[in-house]
């Protein structure tokens, strides 16, 4: 039985409802018809120079939100042309410069995004994240730091940076992009899956831990797609393999061979997919919204692990003490 001390998501963020759950409405020509209305939002998103942060920066302004799109190393030409692009659509777009790696470029950037937004962000997208690929062996301690350092400190930061204003308005949601190898396990990549099996379990937890604040968390599961990850992969992964020994690279020469060579070929999916999946989730009423959705208009190996790993959850603390947090997530 529930314990009655603690009332049930619903209950808690109902009164949440009439921002989040906006009636879908018909955006400009320039849009796909029936995308939901996202005005009166303001959404925080990291990685917005390139892949699913650029494109989702543009199509949460075109839906009506604002939003503040961050990205690292400020001049630099991606800046630039996404505020062109934002600038000719008159779209509400901020650019601030956050590096989720640093603990001095998180609070002042997310202190000036506060200040845009005047004082409440009601969205936090957790975009930023890199890829290293090799076997487990020939990760070093520089890229097994630099990897998780991005992909799972990277999204503390931001959620420590967040949250309490979110607490204090007892509303709020938070997106943290994951993978669909957050799931599954290809050998030869990396510390990739290690740094999403983390942003998965984070999530979990904290989804259960901010149900009595009103708060949703939901994890996007992507698979492939033809984004500039694939550039920026390379790069680490290149260098890492520069500075490898010769001997241990050749040990492992079927996964090593490639490194640093991985192109995206392939791969025609829309990247646009995983912003259209944001904004409907966002547009969901107050606990109707999931913990996780595969995003990918291919296979989707990771939705089975999903449903048993949901299953598991409620089997083992639903009718316990901790049963309310379980279900208000999960049913």
């Amino acid at each position: 039985m529930p314990d009655p001390i603690l009332p049930n998501r619903r209950q808690l963020i109902a009164g949440a409802a009439a921002l989040t759950a906006a009636a879908p409405a018909l955006l400009h020509a320039a849009t796909p018809a029936a995308a939901p209305s996202l005005k009166g939002r303001t959404i925080l998103i990291t990685g917005a120079s390139s892949g699913f942060g650029r494109v989702g920066a543009l199509y949460y302004a075109k839906l009506g939100a604002k939003v503040i799109a961050t990205m690292r190393g400020l001049p630099r030409p991606e800046a630039a042309t996404l505020a062109a692009e934002a600038a000719q659509d008159k779209l509400d777009l901020h650019i601030v410069e956050i590096d989720v790696t640093s603990d001095a470029s998180v609070a002042a950037g997310t202190a000036e995004a506060l200040k845009i937004s005047g004082g409440r962000i009601d969205t936090l997208i957790n975009n930023a994240g890199i890829g290293i690929t090799g076997p487990v062996e020939v990760q070093d301690m520089e890229a097994t730091k630099l990897i998780f350092d991005t992909n799972v400190l990277g999204i503390q930061r931001m959620q420590l940076a967040l949250l309490p204003q979110m607490r204090a308005a007892k509303n709020g949601q938070i997106f943290n992009i994951s993978s669909q190898l957050g799931r599954v396990i290809v050998p030869g990549g990396g510390h990739y899956s290690a740094t999403k099996f983390a942003v998965e379990a984070m999530s979990e937890q904290l989804a259960y831990e901010l149900v009595p604040h009103g708060i949703e968390v939901t994890v996007i599961q992507p698979g492939g797609y033809p984004t500039k990850v694939w550039v920026n992969r390379n790069a680490y992964t290149g260098a890492l393999k520069a500075r490898s020994d010769a001997a241990l690279l050749e040990a492992y020469a079927p996964f090593t061979r490639g490194m640093g060579t991985e192109d995206g070929s392939g791969r025609s999916a829309d990247p646009l997919d995983v912003p259209r999946a944001i904004a409907e989730i966002m547009a969901m009423p107050a606990g109707k919204r999931p913990l996780r959705r595969a995003v990918h208009p291919g296979n989707k190996p990771q939705e089975a692990i999903n449903r048993v790993s949901a299953e598991v959850q409620l089997a083992w603390l639903g009718g316990g003490a901790l049963g309310p947090l379980v279900k208000a997530v999960h049913d």
